[in-house]
């Protein structure tokens, strides 16, 4: 017998509170599961071509706040504006005094290898460290906590990778003035001792302090490891962090330039 299909129901209004969407998540988890497991030929057999790369998951300004897997900011301080070089835009306010505004990528896959796009420009009222950008993970305490950030201060950005006893290892900075447009590729192969980073700004590979391209540490710890774009650290004046949408992809080309 013909049922009508159900009546369109449109999402639910934006709210502040971080609400993760498990189901986002578990997509995004088999993805990557999938992209890391590619399949081997058989011995004896032509290799098969390399796999196409993929977008995995992409922020989108047109569905608003919710395209993220949850939002930690302060009521109305976070959202899209219109930029004038780049349109339509993230902005995230962290007011004086406020601990974060940040948004959250679905979940990461330990032992997948994956290229983070995106570009922003920041406006901080102080010379007080803000986290930009950071792989998180869950619990916070007794490990990595953060196994790789991008913070700015005092005119100067930098990369750090943060090992699983919580210690720095400064990797990259460069100088950086208020609303100047960056853009930012990481690739990232997660692992709790043995991941990688690479790393791109404005479009050119960088070497970092070890002399290498290429950082061997610690890119995932605890149960659970996802992705934060915003401001972060409590400190007595604002900071804006406006960011185009960012991509987790399975090659460079998908995510350079966003």
């Amino acid at each position: 017998m013909f049922r009508p299909a159900p009546a369109f129901r449109p999402a639910p209004a934006f709210r502040p509170a971080p609400v993760f969407r498990p189901a986002r998540a578990a997509t995004l988890a088999l993805a990557l599961a999938a992209a890391a497991l590619l399949p081997t030929a058989a011995p004896g057999t032509a290799a098969a071509a390399p796999a196409a790369g993929k977008v995995i998951w992409a922020a989108d300004t047109a569905e608003g706040p919710s395209s993220f897997a949850a939002v930690q900011c302060k009521a109305g301080n976070f959202g899209t504006v219109q930029d004038p070089a780049r349109g339509k835009v993230w902005r995230a306010r962290q007011a004086a005094g406020e601990e974060r505004c940040e948004t959250l990528s679905p979940d990461l896959v330990n032992g997948a290898t994956v290229y983070v796009g995106w570009s922003s420009r920041v406006r901080i009222g102080d010379d007080r460290s803000r986290y930009v950008f950071q792989l998180k993970c869950s619990p916070s305490e007794g490990t990595a906590n953060h196994p790789v950030e991008i913070d700015i201060a005092d005119g100067r950005v930098r990369l750090q990778e943060w090992d699983t006893q919580h210690v720095a290892h400064p990797l990259w900075s460069a100088p950086v003035a208020d609303d100047q447009w960056h853009g930012y590729v990481l690739k990232l192969r997660l692992g709790r001792t043995d991941g990688t980073v690479d790393f791109w700004y404005d479009g050119v590979k960088q070497t970092f302090t070890t002399g290498s391209g290429t950082y061997t540490g610690t890119t995932w710890d605890g149960t659970r490891d996802y992705l934060k774009w915003g401001s972060y650290h409590p400190s007595p004046a604002d900071a804006v962090n406006t960011f185009t949408s960012p991509a987790i992809a399975t090659g460079y080309d998908l995510v350079k330039g966003r």
